[in-house]
């Protein structure tokens, strides 16, 4: 029996060794999905593609292949361009199938008819729509390639459904495809790397910035030989960790502010001097000091870098240990200037800053004393050299103090709202995490030799603004019976919330409801209006970052076959951690920590920025 257009696409991404869909099916895409499923491909369905497609990107991050989205056409696709966004941004590979309309039937007002192809070029590395059945294989092959090779982002394919559901005529016309080999990896000319190894010997406060480039290019063991061998200095980005242990001597994250005002010649490794790092101005920066990015990505080079002609293509694992090897027996002796000084006071002073936080004991609880209880409980049950917990985190306030609280001794092993600091990705990337390391085929690993093989335990930390993103996905993990532990770190609002008590939310609520109750009257009443009345005075009620209060965000864990657990105080956020640790089931903890209702609304990794802009401003305005 001839195959079925189904059958060629399923067979294609077997024979190229994708052993994992990520998606939403519909009629026609269904079948792909099924076929898929006959060939011994996992298929997870989620209940949103925006959550499929960000678990397709952080899949391919964290195995370093391409992570594969299987959408409907249409608005399946517009949901999906998520991922696409978030694939390109943060350089993952990312091949995304989706149905569309018949061919003869496009301009007709088909159903669900999109012209994908159009909309998805501009923001994808390659779009493309079979002519025939036969052509299906080849052209899969080519997109899942280009997708993964140079700088990664997305591979797309359309799949009109007359192609899904036709038969191909002979065996003979469908062509054989294998396995996409690991793509090339280019190093440094000697010239270059002379060059470089002189600017580095010459560092009087040398600095290695590893971003999670390094982590996606599975480079770790060359960046930490060149540590390690240099004795230089280094600073992670968030997703950076673990490429070298936060446990590491010459780890400078606990000192970011005098690593980066003091820093003279900087290597960064995987990494873009973009919002992050502060775009490498001053005054963040030293203003004197030298770059030398290394990046796969030829384009990102020199980009906010003001010494571009140090600059280097190539990939990390070929161009790391060239250093290495230019640097020689050179070692940096921390003895040529007060640098290593400055550091050493400047992590004393924040980790004991940082001590006092989580020391402290009132109630609700503080973002630090939830994460320092949480964190001194897991770490007593899968200590962090062992490698045996990845790390999800998003939401403004959650991600931004969780960051430094967590450490992790390997790569790979956090993910979070990256480079477009996106809320929702958590449960996506928290399956994705699961499917890679506990999966059946488990194509991702970190850790050290005896962590080969051994599960690793899913830790999402949630804001509760960024847990509503796709909290629905939780039944997507009991329904795979996926043992993820997720805390919803619950003080009521977006940034902050603005209530202590349910007493004094109701009461905010009651003058939201009356003010709208006010200007739907008011509508109709023309004089009112012009005259601006308003009983409450437009003051009051909920502000536009509340949420609802102390939401009971732990009972859709046990909606949906999990366990979930609401807890108050340091004792029972301790048993509930060590509970959901053990669960072999999904499992949400409900964080209820202090409102914050009197704080600024700022993000943390931009307020400073937004304090130099006015100073600017004001000192601009003097002069005038």
């Amino acid at each position: 029996m001839a195959p079925t257009g189904a059958q060629v696409i399923a067979r294609s991404l077997r024979d190229l060794g994708v052993t994992v869909l990520f998606g939403i099916v519909g009629i026609p895409v269904v079948e792909i999905a099924e076929e898929a499923i006959n060939l011994g491909i996992r298929f997870i369905g989620f209940r949103n593609e925006q959550a499929a497609s960000y678990a397709a990107t952080a899949y391919g991050y964290l195995t370093g292949r391409p992570g594969v989205c299987l959408v409907v056409g249409g608005p399946g696709v517009l949901h999906a361009m998520a991922g696409i966004g978030n694939s390109d941004i943060n350089a993952w590979p990312l091949l995304l199938l989706a149905g569309s309309s018949e061919t003869h039937l496009v301009h007709r007002g088909a159903f669900q008819e999109l012209d994908a192809i159009a909309l998805l070029a501009p923001h994808t590395k390659l779009s493309v729509r079979p002519p025939s059945l036969g052509s299906i294989p080849a052209l899969i092959q080519n997109t899942y390639r280009s997708s993964w090779y140079g700088r990664p982002g997305t591979g797309f394919v359309d799949l009109p459904a007359n192609i899904i559901q036709g038969a191909v005529e002979g065996e003979g016309d469908v062509q054989d495809i294998s396995p996409v080999p690991s793509g090339p990896e280019p190093g440094a000319e000697e010239t270059a790397l002379f060059k470089i190894a002189q600017l580095i010997k010459s560092a009087k406060a040398p600095l290695v910035v590893i971003g999670k480039g390094a982590a996606y290019a599975q480079a770790e063991i060359a960046v930490r030989r060149l540590v390690d061998a240099a004795q230089l200095p280094f600073l992670p980005s968030p997703m950076g960790k673990g490429v070298i242990a936060d446990s590491h001597p010459l780890n400078t994250a606990s000192a970011r502010s005098t690593a980066l005002r003091e820093a003279d010649v900087v290597l960064l490794l995987g990494a873009r001097l973009n919002w992050i790092f502060h775009f490498g101005d001053a005054p963040k920066w030293n203003e004197a000091a030298q770059f030398i990015q290394v990046d796969i990505d030829a384009q990102s080079l020199g980009q906010n870098n003001p010494t571009p002609h140090l600059s280097i293509w190539g990939d990390l694992r070929t161009i790391v240990p060239q250093i290495t090897s230019a640097l020689g027996t050179w070692r940096y002796d921390p003895k040529t200037s007060p640098y290593s000084t400055h550091l050493s006071d400047s992590k004393a002073k924040n980790l004991q800053t940082a001590a006092k936080k989580a020391a402290e004991n009132t109630l609700p609880m503080t973002y630090a004393k939830a994460f320092s209880t949480i964190e001194s409980t897991l770490r007593r049950l899968s200590p962090p050299d062992e490698a045996g917990i990845v790390f999800v985190s998003e939401g403004a306030n959650t991600m931004d103090i969780s960051r430094s609280i967590f450490p992790v001794s390997y790569p790979r092993l956090r993910l979070d709202a990256g480079t477009h600091a996106t809320m929702g990705v958590g449960m996506g990337y928290a399956i994705a995490a699961h499917e890679a390391y506990n999966g059946t085929a488990a194509e991702a690993s970190s850790g050290p030799p005896s962590s080969q093989g051994k599960r690793k335990k899913i830790v999402a930390l949630e804001g509760d603004s960024a847990f509503g993103f796709s909290a629905m996905e939780v039944e997507t993990m009991s329904r795979y019976g996926m043992d993820i532990l997720i805390f919803v770190i619950n003080n009521g609002g977006v940034y902050h919330g603005d209530s202590d008590t349910a007493d004094e939310w109701l009461s905010m609520q009651g003058v939201t409801l009356r003010q709208q109750s006010t200007t739907a009257k008011d509508t109709n009443n023309p004089a009112s209006t012009a005259s601006g009345e308003n009983k409450d005075g437009g003051a009051g009620g909920l502000r536009s970052t509340s949420l609802g209060f102390e939401v009971s965000y732990e009972k859709i864990a046990e909606a949906c076959g999990g366990s979930g657990h609401l807890v108050r105080t340091p004792e029972e956020l301790a048993r509930a951690t060590e509970s959901g640790f053990r669960d072999r089931r999904v499992c949400v903890v409900n964080v209820i920590i202090e409102s914050g209702k009197k704080g600024k609304l700022e993000f943390g990794w931009q307020a400073s920025g937004a304090k130099k802009r006015r100073e600017k401003a004001a000192a601009a305005a003097t002069k005038l």
